[in-house]
Order: C-alpha cells, then structure tokens, then sequence
C-alpha cells in the first residue's frame, strides 16, 4: 500500500475552484491544478483496504488503490496503465463523475474518503503533458466493419474498444461536431471542449473514422447501413425530455434544459445564432424546474450570462446532509449536493410544486404550491399540497430540467421497427443485440437516462458482447 499511516497524517484536500467573482465572468474550466506532490499526498491517504469497496462504488471498476500506491511511489506511467485499462475517457469522468467510488471509499466511515477522481484526472493530464499517451494502432486488424450511430459517452468507448479490437469501427454523428451531451450538453465551465477535440483527434490517427453532419435513417438510409457493415450498434442517448404540462406552457420564454444549454456551448464555440432565437438571461429572473445536475448546470450558465436573479425548484424535500440509517455505508447516498454552480448564488426551493405559468404571450410569474410528505398506512412516501400555501414567482426565463422519458423513436428506431421495453428505451438481449438481427444498442438509449460512467461501462460491455459475436471469442477486458 502507499503508505501505511497516511490517512492520518494528510487531511483530505480537493482541487477547489478558481474564486466565484473570477470564474463566472467566463466560461472556463473552474477547477485548480494540483501539483504532481499535491497528488501523491492525497494518494498516500489510501488504505489498499483488504476489500476495497471502492470497486463496489465505480461502475467501470478502476484499479483504484493500485493506482493510488503507484502514484505515491512516483510511477505515472504505470498508473497510466492501469488507468487507461478500464476507462477510455478518464479526462472526462475526472471532470465531470460523481465520484460514486469516494462514496464507497472505507475511510469515509470514519474520515473523510480519498480524492479518487482528481487523483485520476491528476493522472491522465500528467500523461499528455509528458507525452505518455501516443497514437496505439491495432496490431492486426479483423476485417470485420462495424457502424455506430452516436458519438456521445456510450458511442466514443464502444468505439475505443472495437478499434482496439481490431475492427474497422465508423462512427455516425447527426451533429456538426464529435461528442454528443460531452460536447452540447455539458457547460465549458465543466468540461472545456478542447478536452474532447485531443481525444477524439487520438482516435482518428488509431483507425477510427469519424463522419458528422450524417443523420442515419435520413442522409444515410439504414438499408444501406446494413448492408455495407458486419454489425450496427445504436448509442443515441435518451433524449426525450420530460415536460411540465400545465396551464400556460405554451407561453414563450419557457424552455427545455437541453434546448439551452446546447445553445450556449455552441455560442461559447464561436457559432452564430440567428437572432431571434438566443435564448439569454442578462438581467432577467431565471426560474429553473428541476433540482439534479442539469438544473445546476442551467443555474451557473445564468450566472455567466448575467442573470438578474436565479431561483431552483425542486419538488423533492430537501435532502439530509449525511447519511441516514436508509442510506448505509458503502451505498450511494442520497445527500444534499452542493454544485459549484450553487455556490456561485442564486435560490434553492425545496418541496415545491409549479403550478401554472403565468403570462399574456410572455411568461411573467409561476404559480407554486409547497408540499409536504408523509408515509401511508402501506409504508409508503406520498406527495400532499399543503392547503393555503400557495404563492408567486416572477419569471422571465424558465427552464425545464425534470429529466428524460425516453430514446426518440422516430427516425432509425421506427425504420428498423425495434422493439421498446416499458419505460420506451431499446429492449436488448442479454448479448445486447436489438429485435433486429446485426443491430446492438447500448448507453442510456438502452438502460434510460444516467451518468456519463454508466454509459461507458454499458459500452464496453457491449463491445465484448459484439466481438464475441463476430468471432466467437473475445480479449476484451470487460467488468
């Protein structure tokens, strides 16, 4: 292990961030840097557990305390290794996970938890800035080719890892650029897009083909598609967002999360919008409906565009600061979190229903009401309207950030006439293979909405099962 007494001689020390009156000016990665010394402290706070459930907590099961003790022993070539082994998009997920391993850490019972995901981004960066990630071209290839339609997490680490695999990997972006909800749906301010630009400029020069701009099913028929590759795999994302459907929706100034925040990246990319379609918050009173990291996405985008004020809404109760006895160590808690975008300012309300828009063809207010919650005589949690409590937001901007239903189903999904499960996602087999013969799906357009992590562990899943289709076996590290 890294050392024996660290975890009580070092404190735990995060990256931090660049100072609130500095970083909203821009839209800027506002994490600090921290020096190679920094980072092998914070790894000697690893214990090497006999069980480290921290492997419990990683969908992709990193190398974590191995990691971690090659760090401390100044080894980031080896660490890179191990790194790379498990996760193709460790700059991203350094960036912009949830850290569910830290929560899994065992020195968080008592202490609190290693730096696991700066350690690892800490890791990934040293390498490209000393030159230890180079262009790894397969060493023979199979003569296999294989399309994937989606470019977003799910798509980019199918793609690595086909590639790897000796395929002949083709990957379809309806989009003008690379990268999916990496590069239009996540802020700058997160995840700086040059980020993704030396990724995917690193996988061009191992093999992989690229093509943007390419809606498969209209610019691209899908008759063609199945004919000219071996296989097809589906990694769309699940794009369907959930709405409001309440008096006075249809009132202008009302927007969906996603429909904005991919504005701004594009603006913040130098791209021009026409006019009358920018949607802005300078100096107007920003309401955003939904409390998960979207919202706090949208919050933070209003604050660097210079919103007048910034309210969260969220129907939920607010959560508790630490654990409780339904939320036992080594699971992930359902704690409150505090984003950096909220400590940037703005207003969180907690156990709040919206209403009604209200407006004559702009929004100006929403009606709200404030809920409580009990448990029924079955033991079950109910939402209950609190009688009289009823009361008014001003609003010139609302964003709606409640979620996703679905994958969109027109398009190749109704082409192909695939069959749906119940929540109207991909229905896949246990080899990940579609109701259509040679077409996969994976990512969240098969298991629904969720974290960028999860969507990489399904993928490389999914890559084992399609190279085990293909030739009967497969070497693919695999979970």
């Amino acid at each position: 292990m890294a050392d024996p007494r660290g975890f009580l001689k070092i404190k735990r020390k995060e990256r931090g961030y660049r100072p609130v009156c500095e970083r909203i000016k821009d839209y800027s990665q506002i994490a600090l840097e921290r020096s190679s010394e920094q980072t092998k402290q914070q790894a000697s706070r690893c214990m090497d557990c006999g069980t480290p459930f921290c492997h419990y907590g990683c969908p992709l099961g990193n190398y974590i305390p191995e990691t971690n003790d090659l760090v401390y022993r100044n080894q980031w070539k080896e660490a890179l290794k191990l790194l790379v082994a498990t996760n193709p998009l460790a700059d991203v997920t350094g960036r912009v996970c949830p850290a569910l391993c830290e929560y899994a850490c065992v020195l968080g019972i008592n202490d609190e938890p290693v730096t696991i995901r700066d350690n690892e981004l800490d890791i990934i960066e040293r390498a490209f800035k000393e030159g230890y990630i180079n262009p790894c071209t397969p060493k023979r290839r199979t003569g296999k080719s294989i399309a994937i339609v989606g470019s977003g997490p799910a798509g980019l680490a199918l793609a690595d890892q086909l590639n790897c695999a000796g395929h002949k990997v083709t990957v379809f972006e309806r989009d003008d650029k690379i990268g999916g909800i990496l590069r239009y749906g996540i802020p700058d301010f997160k995840l700086e897009k040059h980020i993704l630009d030396r990724r995917i400029s690193l996988w061009e020069k191992e093999g992989i083909i690229f093509k943007t701009k390419v809606e498969v099913g209209k610019d691209y028929s899908v008759g063609r598609l199945l004919q000219e590759f071996d296989v097809t795999c589906l990694c769309c994302g699940c794009r369907k967002p959930r709405d409001i459907l309440i008096p006075g929706r249809q009132l202008k100034g009302i927007y969906f999360a996603m429909d904005y925040l991919t504005q701004v990246n594009r603006r913040v990319a130098g791209q021009q919008i026409k006019e009358n379609e920018i949607i802005d918050a300078r100096g107007k009173k920003v309401v955003v409906i939904g409390g998960g990291d979207t919202g706090a996405d949208c919050v933070g985008t209003a604050h660097r565009q210079g919103a007048q004020c910034v309210v969260q809404l969220e129907i939920m109760p607010k959560p508790p600061s630490c654990r409780t006895e339904s939320m036992p160590w080594p699971t992930y808690p359902m704690t409150l979190k505090v984003s950096s975008s909220h400590q940037e300012g703005g207003e969180r309300m907690w156990s709040v229903l919206t209403k009604e828009f209200i407006g004559d063809t702009q929004v100006r207010k929403i009606k709200c009401k404030r809920l409580e919650y009990k448990y029924n005589e079955e033991g079950c949690l109910v939402m209950e309207e609190i009688p009289g409590s009823e009361f008014e937001l001003e609003a010139d901007l609302v964003f709606i950030c409640v979620g996703f239903l679905h994958t969109e189903h027109e398009g190749i999904v109704k082409q192909l006439g695939l069959a749906l499960d119940q929540k109207g996602n991909i229905k896949t087999d246990e080899r990940y293979m579609t109701s259509c013969k040679n077409v996969f799906s994976c990512g969240d357009m098969r298991r629904g909405q969720s974290l960028v992590v999860w969507a990489i562990a399904d993928a490389r899943r999914c890559a084992y099962a399609i190279d085990t289709y293909l030739m009967g076996k497969s070497n693919l590290l695999v979970m």
